[in-house]
């Protein structure tokens, strides 16, 4: 996926989850962070930010955060990236190498997830897969973790991929790691017991638990490399 019109600047403070304050310029602009994730390990003052600019006159603010430098590491920071690079994969032919239907946002029971796809080898049946995508930017000493705040909904998607795997459908959750340079993801129990706690379930019960790296530039996100899951 890529981005036009990027920019890059450099982060000051963010009075609230939908806006920071970044010195572009020299001069202070109020932009839009496109990630209501804490993030507080990325968003420290003086860290170099990366925004892309919009020419909408509607827009209340100009430009959008998308990435942010963190020591060596470029980091994707946009919630609606994963998505869209996990898209691109699937049409590329990430988990089948034959696709017959990709369906964004589809419905089950009482959960949206993220894709619906009918696919498979070429001599072989086509197969039901429910998809959900999950992106990851915290990262300590090379380990990707997930989530970094308490997901009540990720646990509901959870227990709904176990239900599509007692129905006869294949169930896949990709998290996407949106940096590269880990070594490995894990769940991030000290944030989260319960979240883990049912990965693991849904792993027992057939639900094929990915983690991906992704290729970063400043104004690009692609996924790369699947990286190593340790769940226990």
């Amino acid at each position: 996926m890529h981005y036009d019109h990027i920019i890059s600047g450099t982060f000051l403070k963010r009075p609230n989850r939908f806006i920071a304050i970044v010195l572009i310029g020299g001069q202070e602009e109020e932009v839009h962070v496109k990630n209501t994730g804490r993030c507080k390990e990325l968003l420290i003052p003086g860290v170099r930010v990366f925004l892309q600019q919009h020419d909408d006159p509607k827009r209340k603010t100009k430009y959008s955060l998308i990435g942010v430098r963190k020591g060596n590491l470029l980091i994707n920071m946009d919630s609606q990236a994963p998505n869209k690079a996990v898209g691109e994969w699937l049409r590329q032919g990430g988990i089948y190498p034959y696709i017959e239907e990709i369906k964004a946002e589809k419905t089950y029971g009482s959960s949206r997830f993220d894709f619906f796809i009918r696919g498979g080898n070429l001599m072989e049946d086509t197969k039901d897969a429910f998809v959900e995508v999950k992106g990851v930017t915290l990262e300590e000493d090379g380990t990707a973790w997930f989530p970094d705040a308490p997901t009540e909904r990720g646990v509901k998607h959870m227990e709904e991929l176990i239900r599509c795997t007692k129905e006869g459908y294949e169930a896949y959750i990709i998290f996407v790691i949106q940096m590269k340079g880990v070594h490995c993801f894990r769940p991030n129990d000290r944030t989260h017991r319960a979240f883990g706690d049912t990965l693991r379930k849904a792993a027992d019960a057939g639900v094929h638990v990915l983690a991906a790296d992704c290729l970063i530039t400043e104004d690009t996100m692609e996924i790369d490399e699947e990286v190593p899951v340790i769940l226990y």
